[in-house]
């Protein structure tokens, strides 16, 4: 089993998020994993519903 990569997961939080120590110590794993996905794109794309809904809440033209 490798051992955590503490050095990456401080460096995301404290740099790429800006998350002050506190809120970066207060994270569960999973919220961080999750923080991870959304940033570098790594989660499940959208289904055509989900997108769908996206484009009536935000639609491109007024």
């Amino acid at each position: 089993m490798k051992p955590f990569p503490w050095a990456q997961a401080i460096g995301f939080g404290l740099g790429i998020l800006k998350l002050p120590p506190e809120q970066f110590w207060s994270m569960t794993p999973r919220e961080l994993a999750y923080a991870i996905q959304a940033v570098s794109g790594r989660g499940a794309p959208l289904d055509r519903g989900a997108f769908g809904d996206l484009m009536k809440r935000f639609p491109d033209e007024r």
